[in-house]
């Protein structure tokens, strides 16, 4: 599995330095009352259940923040697939120092975890057919980047990123659309290609009607809004492969195997960021060191 290197991501220390503002402050008052500063331990992040793994570098740049030079030993790795009971990631430095970073850095793990558990139980089971699983815009504002580096964990595939790397004509753009009567999706199409030539251009179409009008466009792709698995069919055969299909609304666990026999490219996910659980993650001392060390 392909993944981004988190390390060299500007964007993880602004994350994490936010979210140790918000839980620290001008310090952990329990921890500093109570635990010496000169005690070291040993601990591990594992998990309560099965999961899929995601998060263990932002986790290290947690504990890193509050206390640099920590060593750590990566028991599994992102994108892979961890047991109930089964430890992540192994930590050794001031006990202070990972009792501060503690619940920072599970916050951020158990929702990385739940969004490629989530995201990997939607892949296995179109796996065979080979579409693609979305995810969207969706996400928690300021944790987009975390959020879709864990889809990939879980073997999806990102959309577009934001606003700016690809324009997806929706029905209130095309309500407000000027350029020509609102029904010639090809003239928009055409007129997307020709102020932004550098990206790729996707439409929303809600009947065949639009489908055919698009499609005369040349657009990339062509999202198939709360189509019904028969119109969407239709709509796979006209197309031919002319642009890529994406299916979205109303999909769920229940009907994603319907819908991507349709033969549609890809189907999008809105609950992949917006609606997941996080996974039940814990903190542990490794074979009670620290306990032994704090008597």
């Amino acid at each position: 599995m392909n993944l981004p290197d988190l390390d060299k991501d500007p964007r993880l220390a602004r994350a994490v330095r936010l979210a140790l503002e918000e839980d620290v402050g001008d310090g952990d008052a329990t921890t500093e009352a109570f635990v010496p500063a000169d005690v070291w331990a040993e601990g591990e992040i594992l998990t309560r259940e099965d999961c899929r793994v995601a998060g263990v570098a932002v986790a290290r740049a947690v504990f890193d923040a509050v206390s640099p030079g920590m060593s750590f030993e990566v028991l599994v790795a992102d994108g892979c697939d961890a047991a109930a009971g089964q430890g992540i990631l192994r930590f050794e430095g001031p006990a202070r120092a990972i009792l501060t970073a503690e619940r920072t850095a599970l916050n951020f793990m158990q929702r990385m975890c739940g969004i490629a558990t989530m995201t990997r139980s939607f892949t296995s089971m179109v796996a065979d057919l080979g579409t693609l699983i979305l995810d969207t815009r969706k996400t928690t504002p300021g944790l987009r980047f975390l959020e879709k580096y864990a889809v990939l964990c879980g073997g999806g595939t990102n959309h577009r990123f934001g606003l700016f790397d690809r324009i997806l004509m929706k029905d209130n753009h095309r309500a407000l659309w000027r350029g020509a009567d609102g029904s010639r999706l090809d003239l928009a199409v055409k007129e997307a290609r020709r102020r932004r030539p550098d990206l790729q251009v996707e439409i929303e179409v809600e009947t065949i009607e639009e489908l055919e009008c698009a499609l005369r466009g040349g657009p990339d792709w062509i999202m198939l809004d709360n189509m019904d698995c028969a119109t969407m069919r239709r709509a796979v055969a006209i197309v031919a492969g002319k642009a890529k299909l994406e299916a979205s609304g109303g999909i769920t666990a229940a009907n994603l195997r319907t819908v991507a026999e349709t033969g549609v490219d890809a189907v999008s996910l809105g609950c992949l960021t917006h609606s997941v659980r996080s996974i039940d993650l814990s903190l542990e001392w490794h074979s009670n060191d620290a306990e032994k060390k704090f008597s």
